[in-house]
């Protein structure tokens, strides 16, 4: 749930930290925080499969987009103590991944 949150505010952050300099960076950053992790994955890493396999490496990577993207457009965006709550809530999901991650870098993919 935390991760899906901070998709969700990367979603919404992002884009409204963009558009005052260019609506179509605002729309592409949408488009590459959500396209990314739906076109690229590393398998059973996830629920649903993604259509181009990735290493447990580039997958967390990935990831880790959502997290930076949503402090980063905060920041920007939001009044500090709206960017510091954005912080901890992405911490906290990172956190909670660790585990996850762990497990990502001990599968083997065979690439």
């Amino acid at each position: 749930m935390p991760r899906f949150l901070v998709e969700i505010i990367a979603w919404v952050a992002a884009p409204w930290a963009l558009v005052p300099h260019s609506i179509w960076l605002a729309v592409l950053a949408d488009v590459l925080l959500i396209g990314l992790p739906t076109v690229f994955g590393m398998p059973g890493a996830k629920k649903q499969k993604n259509p181009v396999s990735i290493p447990a490496r580039p997958a967390i990577a990935l990831e880790l987009l959502q997290p930076v993207a949503a402090c980063a457009a905060a920041f920007v965006a939001w009044p500090a103590i709206v960017a510091s709550l954005v912080a901890v809530v992405s911490l906290a999901a990172c956190g909670l991944q660790l585990r996850r991650w762990r497990w990502m870098l001990a599968q083997r993919t065979g690439s």
